[in-house]
């Protein structure tokens, strides 16, 4: 019996180890994804989209906070890939590890379902677990470039936005595909495969057109983001709104189409404004939409149990036919007293002869 025990519990430890591990290598390697396609502002080097807090973030609501060695883990080797190792490193890894883990407890505490499926928990993943939390790790972040002066003071703010933002978009973006994808268990029934085939046309022929277009015409993806969720829910909304950043921010990293002609701090203002309305317009509608179906679905299927019940009842308390006898609705039966009848036998009065 023992022995079964120390076996179980070695099992235990060593799929704890694999499930840090494996956040580590997803985190290092969103990292080196997200690296591919970065600007420069004020001599500092930011990604518009960070895909290991998004990795984090969805990482510790599905296998719980424990898991939050990988991202440390993560974090550490994706700041040695960066910078040379420094006192400063741990600082660093702290705020990265902790805006992540700081996410994941709030949506924990307002009751956040990983199933997106109430317009209340994408409210509660964009400003609880991605505005409100990638505060600290920008401000950790920031802070620390100005103490250690690789960065001036003056250009704190202009950093902390371009760190923030792209922090947030790691949750927003991210976050939400990477939850979908754990709760899929088998490919989604293709009832609506003709839709979706014009879709993902129509996606691959308008979001290019709109981001590499000289004239400004990045609205044109707002339409096809709001067909995507009200037919597709969070599945094409999201996947649409992942191709629609990603060509955005190559557009925007090699200044061309809609970003050419512009200031670094110009591209940058101009993709994150862009990024950040086109993903939440996306992840809260999607979040609607499906709390909307889901409640029809339950009226009816509330509305037909009713019915079954009602059924049931009928069949159980409809009454025996009663027997008739004669012409009057009533049965008459033994006690029946009926009206009086005229038999023919008066009754004798008194003083009658």
């Amino acid at each position: 019996m023992a022995a079964v025990v120390a076996y179980q519990y070695l099992n235990r430890r060593g799929g704890y180890a694999v499930r840090v591990l494996a956040v580590a290598a997803c985190y290092y390697g969103g990292a080196r994804l997200g690296l591919l396609r970065r600007l420069v502002v004020e001599g500092s080097v930011f990604t518009p989209i960070w895909p290991p807090t998004g990795i984090a973030v969805a990482a510790l609501l599905v296998f719980g906070l424990g898991c939050w060695p990988g991202v440390a883990i993560g974090a550490f080797f994706t700041v040695l890939y960066l910078t040379s190792p420094s006192p400063d490193m741990l600082g660093f890894v702290f705020g990265n590890t902790a805006a992540p883990l700081c996410a994941a407890l709030l949506l924990r505490r307002t009751g956040f379902r990983t199933d997106l499926g109430r317009l209340r928990d994408g409210l509660v993943l964009v400003f609880l677990g991605a505005l409100s939390a990638m505060v600290i790790s920008a401000t950790i972040g920031v802070s620390l470039l100005v103490l250690t002066d690789k960065l001036p003071a003056r250009s704190f703010w202009v950093v902390w936005l371009a760190w923030w933002v792209g922090d947030a978009m790691g949750v927003l973006i991210v976050t939400p595909l990477l939850l979908l994808l754990y709760r899929t268990r088998r490919p989604p029934p293709m009832t609506r495969w003709k839709e979706a085939t014009v879709l993902a046309l129509a996606a691959c022929c308008v979001v290019p057109l709109a981001a590499y277009s000289s004239v400004s015409l990045l609205f044109l993806v707002y339409p096809l983001i709001i067909w995507a969720a009200l037919r597709f829910q969070l599945a094409g909304g999201m996947l649409c709104a992942l191709l629609t950043s990603v060509l955005a921010t190559v557009a925007a990293t090699d200044r061309v189409g809609a970003f050419s002609g512009l200031t670094r701090v110009e591209v940058m203002a101009k993709l994150q404004a862009f990024n950040g309305a086109m993903a939440l317009t996306a992840l809260l509608l999607s979040a609607l939409i499906t709390e909307q179906r889901n409640t029809r679905r339950s009226v009816e299927q509330a509305c037909q149990e009713l019915v079954e019940v009602l059924e049931h009842l009928t069949a159980g308390e409809a009454p025996p036919p009663r027997p008739r006898t004669g012409s009057d609705d009533r049965p008459r039966t033994g006690t029946d007293e009926g009206p009086p009848t005229d038999t023919g036998h008066r009754p004798r009065q008194s003083g009658a002869p």
